[in-house]
């Protein structure tokens, strides 16, 4: 059976944007396990009293019920480069515990720092995030992706990014790219280079 995982943002000891977890969690449960209780995450994950007021990533590993939830201390990973890499028939549309078909898209990456996956001429995400594209004027996502990121969902609902179908042909168009994920903050995010 396979398990899903939902990693949490917490920073000053609080859970952040619960809200947009619960929704992704409790949406995922009722299609891969049939399970159609709601629960909120809020009231399940108890904030360690070892933590400090950093930034922590909570993970929770879970089935039909919640199996394990750890914190660990979270670092930016830097990304400067993105290899754009054909994601042929991927499928990630849930959170899998499993990653083994990213990392195997992920050691195409060369001398870029991660990849870019390309699935049938259009743009979807990288290894670990989403993305977002600016054209000089307006901030936009790829109605492609593969996982439905909560930070993604967030900026949508927000109204600081609009939805869009992006092929490879139009990267030329954008100024800039960014990964976006629930542990990186949007407005913080550098700029990342594409490399073909």
């Amino acid at each position: 059976m396979c398990r899903l995982i939902e990693s949490i943002k917490v920073e000053n000891r609080q859970l952040v944007a619960v809200q947009w977890h619960n929704k992704r969690f409790n949406e995922a449960r009722s299609e891969a396990f049939g399970v159609n209780s709601f629960v909120d995450l809020q009231k399940v994950i108890s904030i360690p009293t070892t933590l400090t007021n950093k930034v922590y990533k909570c993970r929770v590993l879970y089935g039909k019920e919640i199996e394990a939830i750890d914190f660990q201390p979270y670092a930016i990973r830097p990304v400067k480069s993105l290899k754009l890499v054909d994601g042929g028939s991927i499928d990630y549309h849930l959170k899998y515990e499993n990653r083994n078909a990213l990392t195997d898209l992920l050691a195409q990456k060369g001398e870029a720092d991660d990849i870019l996956i390309v699935k049938n001429g259009c743009i979807t995400d990288t290894s670990y995030a989403n993305i977002a594209l600016f054209d000089g004027k307006q901030w936009f996502t790829p109605d492609t992706y593969l996982l439905n990121g909560t930070k993604r969902q967030h900026l949508l609902f927000k109204g600081i990014l609009q939805e869009k179908q992006i092929k490879v042909n139009d990267l030329q168009y954008y100024t800039s790219i960014k990964p976006i994920n629930a542990l990186l903050n949007f407005e913080d995010t550098e700029s990342v280079v594409v490399i073909s």
